[in-house]
């Protein structure tokens, strides 16, 4: 990155949060896993109207970032960029609030399932949307359904 402007180098950064995209090992669990522990003070803790515009915002930013990323590091969908595992995983959340630690734990697992087995529609939008919009996109996805099975289980118990 050495030859690259200061706006790649922003988005390569914004991308890879930081340091948390290079860990040797699963970088999409550890993107998770920092999502879940700054979500109580840096998502949780808004209105739903306030987190659904935090969500509007890490959606355009990361698509620009990803887009960005890709063309820096010359990849598509390198695994350092995981700021859509921000994005997911803080989807997942989208509804709760003051929600028991318990369960955060839940949507992470349910998250990381959703995330790395793809199922329909999931793989579907990984591949149908071209750039940092597919990045993003896809954890979305696995958002939704990890959203939905978190408040189904949220119901039972």
């Amino acid at each position: 990155m050495a030859n690259t402007s200061p706006s790649d180098k922003l988005a390569t950064s914004l991308a890879t949060l930081g340091p948390i995209g290079h860990f040797p090992k699963a970088p999409g669990t550890w993107g998770a896993l920092a999502a879940i522990v700054a979500a109580p003070w840096l998502f949780l803790s808004f209105p739903l109207w306030g987190r659904i515009l935090i969500l509007i915002m890490l959606l355009a930013i990361g698509t620009w970032a990803c887009n960005r990323a890709e063309k820096v590091l010359g990849k598509k969908d390198p695994g350092c960029i995981i700021i859509d595992e921000l994005f997911g995983q803080w989807l997942t959340l989208l509804f709760f609030s003051g929600i028991p630690i318990g369960f955060i734990v839940i949507g992470f697992i349910l998250f990381r399932v959703f995330d790395i087995f793809k199922p329909w529609p999931v793989r579907w939008a990984e591949t149908a949307f071209s750039g940092g919009f597919g990045v993003m996109i896809d954890d979305g996805v696995a958002g939704l359904y990890a959203l939905i099975c978190l408040h189904f289980i949220v119901w039972v118990f």
